[in-house]
């Protein structure tokens, strides 16, 4: 049975939630490996919306999950997130939630400096969530950051403090901010170690056993492959590889490990906060995609951006991602159009491209190229099966296929989690 890694094949908010929480039940254990909680995923299950920002999705059904090494971890925003999980009934404990005991953590500096300098960047704003995400990956990079395992030497952290003052205390001079407060650090790490550290552990060593087992792990990515730090739209992506290469490197399993790659597409296109957007409809068109798919952010609330399908994104995200078969989520979005365009090109500059520029400037500058297909006035939601969807609605599925040169191994056609058409199951492979 092949191990199976989710990724997003878009900018996030493709619906993995419910993807991965399908798949979850059947799966042995639930890894993310990379992000951090300015990740959103939202589960629905028997009527009670669970919102995740950090914790993998299985901890919901019980199913054994793991903060990989991959991931920065905020100890305080764990905190919340387990509180407000057992206000809903849900247990974890350290038996269900695993944490690598080599992350890296977000600490309260680290979210000063993103708010400091995405308000001093005027034009030059990304569009963070101010979570303090990439100051620390930088501090990991710099081999500078607290990691979990450290919270159980703190009585040693002077030589890592010393590195992370002589770094952060210029920065913070420079917006005017006083230096870190080193001994109210402490303090609060003191505070926070105590309920981290019992879900502390190599866990790149009990997943290694439990693959050696035969058992079925399900990595969980975040965001999208279209915000990865490499192979997104730089400089708007996030602050890590969201590609599904980082499930090996952030997990601590080969990549051979990794088996099936699940990509998750919505069946048109959309996108929070700055950055191009080439498909991006500014008309009542895209207002009737954001209302009818209720397109706000899981973590930020903010507005989505919508547009039709970019067969030409996705593709790409294919490409470079190793994707075997995508799960197309929201297609009931799209019941009642009379017609549906796909993007299969761009123009730029007089010449026609088959796939997004580098540049940021050329990103901008490009305009889709648009194949009309035919709509459907049935509609699709709840489908469970071929049988239950329009003829046009299979048609667009099938040219979608064609366009991303990937097939579709699942159809979702509502928040609700069976109401999934399995085409390939990605746990036979």
């Amino acid at each position: 049975m092949a191990n199976v890694a989710v990724i997003g094949a878009q900018w996030g908010d493709e619906g993995k939630g419910k993807i991965v929480d399908w798949l979850a039940e059947r799966a042995d254990v639930v890894v993310r490996f990379q992000g951090g909680h300015n990740a959103g995923h939202t589960l629905v299950i028997g009527g009670t919306t669970y919102k995740l920002s950090l914790l993998p999705s299985g901890i919901v059904r019980g199913t054994p999950s793991v903060i990989g090494n991959g991931v920065v971890l905020d100890p305080w925003a764990l905190k919340a997130e387990v509180t407000r999980l057992r206000e809903q009934g849900v247990e974890v404990t350290p038996d269900t939630l695993m944490i690598a005991d080599n992350c890296a953590l977000i600490l309260p500096f680290h979210r000063d400096l993103d708010g400091l300098r995405e308000d001093a960047s005027g034009a030059g704003k990304i569009g963070t969530t101010r979570r303090g995400i990439g100051p620390a990956y930088e501090d990991k990079v710099g081999r500078r950051a607290i990691r979990v395992c450290d919270l159980a030497h703190l009585d040693d952290l002077d030589p890592q403090l010393d590195r992370l003052s002589a770094h952060h205390d210029a920065l913070r001079a420079g917006f005017g901010e006083p230096p870190i407060d080193r001994a109210a650090l402490l303090a609060e790490l003191k505070e926070i170690a105590g309920f981290v550290l019992p879900y502390a552990r190599p866990v790149w060593h009990m997943l290694n056993a439990a693959r050696a087992a035969g058992k079925r792990i399900l990595f969980e990515g975040a965001q999208g492959v279209l915000l990865d730090i490499d192979h997104g739209t730089y400089p708007f992506v996030t602050s890590s590889n969201t590609i599904a290469g980082t499930a090996a490197g952030g997990s601590g399993l080969g990549p051979s490990a990794v088996g099936f790659v699940l990509g998750i597409a919505k069946a048109y296109t959309t996108r929070v906060g700055s950055g191009p957007f080439p498909t991006e409809l500014h008309d009542e068109i895209g207002t009737r995609l954001g209302e009818r798919g209720h397109e706000f952010g899981t973590v930020t609330g903010r507005k989505r951006r919508c547009g039709w399908f970019d067969a030409v994104l996705v593709r790409q995200s294919v490409a470079v991602s190793g994707v075997t078969g995508i799960a197309l989520t929201k297609l009931d979005v799209l019941d009642g159009f009379e017609t549906v365009k796909i993007c299969t090109g761009y123009r730029l500059n007089g010449e026609t491209l088959d796939h997004f520029p580098a540049h940021a400037a050329d990103q901008a500058a490009v305009e889709p190229v648009y194949e009309e297909v035919e709509g459907w006035s049935q509609s699709t939601a709840g489908a469970r099966s071929w049988a239950d969807l329009p003829a046009q609605a299979i048609k667009y599925i099938r040219r979608v296929e064609e366009l991303i040169q990937c097939p579709v191994a699942l159809v979702s056609t509502s928040p609700e989690r069976d109401d999934t058409i399995l085409v390939r199951d990605p746990f036979a492979d």
